[in-house]
């Protein structure tokens, strides 16, 4: 007789991190995604909150919330971990001082913990505030170099499915540029450029490694099947060990030359193969501009502002 499936558990995330570092573009993305969204609530409430949920719950919370008091929330968190009916993750988003200080300088606004002082002795003094959340948390977010376009699509790739069964760590594949640098969310970093450039066939250079005659000449390098077989045996190893450890999200990333052709083709590769396999994985490409939700399976309702392939740092809220 086959075992039971395991049981639908309800998703609660609570997001947290530094002000103006994209906490309310991770909120609205998960209202988007069909989770009740609510920002700052009083610590007291969490538990009613959570108690009466019905649907998948995406709680803010920051060092503007009332009582805001860290060791509590990470109790709360203990407490909610503690009930199989619940899968609770801490998101915690970040940046560097420098770009939040570019953001506020841009926006124009105060930050909550400098209302008549300096930005930066807000921002200070917030993180060693949020600093115990920080070291606790499931997901880290630097949004220091991220696109609103590419937080939203990160957040929806870990959390579009809104809890459920055990599946196993959420996987997402990020392509990039090594001219860029590497992207600091990465857990597993692959470099492909030993693979043949179609930077360098002048009808594939315009193009990228979505598209498929950019993918076939890659494909036709030697060593191409070997190493794809070879990475993807690796990771199919390692993520059932990473679920055992607790791990809820892996983000491997992918690097070439420009992060156009080589980095995104073995991506989205991998991708498809670990889906196969039964893993949960999503793909984002930092270098190239983000297609319409149509095409790359974002929801539509995701955008709440319109997209376009760069935008403004001061619109991480």
């Amino acid at each position: 007789m086959s075992a039971d499936p395991a049981p639908s558990r309800l998703c609660i995330v609570l997001v947290s991190g530094l002000s103006g570092a994209g906490k309310g573009t991770i909120l609205h993305t998960l209202e988007d995604l069909g989770y009740e969204a609510v920002d700052n609530p009083p610590l007291p409430l969490l538990d009613s909150l959570v108690g009466r949920s019905d649907r998948p719950l995406a709680i803010g919370i920051d060092a503007r919330t009332r009582g805001f008091d860290a060791a509590a929330i990470l109790s709360t968190l203990v407490a909610l971990r503690c009930n199989p009916g619940l899968a609770p993750s801490l998101v915690f988003a970040e940046a560097d001082e420098p770009v939040l200080l570019r953001r506020y300088t841009e926006s124009r606004r105060r930050h909550p913990l400098a209302l008549s002082g300096k930005i930066a002795d807000g921002i200070a003094a917030e993180r060693r505030l949020v600093a115990p959340l920080r070291a606790a948390a499931d997901l880290l977010v630097d949004t220091s170099e991220t696109t609103p376009t590419a937080l939203r699509t990160l957040i929806a790739g870990h959390f579009a499915a809104g809890g459920g069964a055990d599946t196993g760590p959420a996987v997402a594949l990020v392509s990039f540029s090594y001219a860029a640098g590497l992207p600091r969310e990465a857990d597993l970093v692959f470099d492909v450029r030993f693979l043949r450039n179609p930077h360098y066939v002048p009808e594939l250079r315009p193009l990228s490694g979505r598209d498929p005659p950019v993918g076939a000449y890659i494909e036709a390098d030697p060593d191409f099947p070997r190493f794809l077989s070879q990475v993807c045996d690796l990771l199919i190893l390692l993520l059932p060990r990473y679920r055992q450890e607790g791990k809820s999200y892996v983000t491997i990333a992918i690097g070439c030359t420009g992060g156009r052709h080589r980095s995104v083709h073995v991506a989205e590769r991998i991708s498809e193969v670990l889906g196969r396999a039964g893993w949960r994985a999503s793909t984002t490409h930092r270098e190239l501009p983000a297609r319409p939700p149509s095409e790359d399976g974002a929801p539509a309702s995701g955008a709440r502002r319109p997209d376009s392939p760069v935008m403004s740092d001061r619109q991480q809220t």
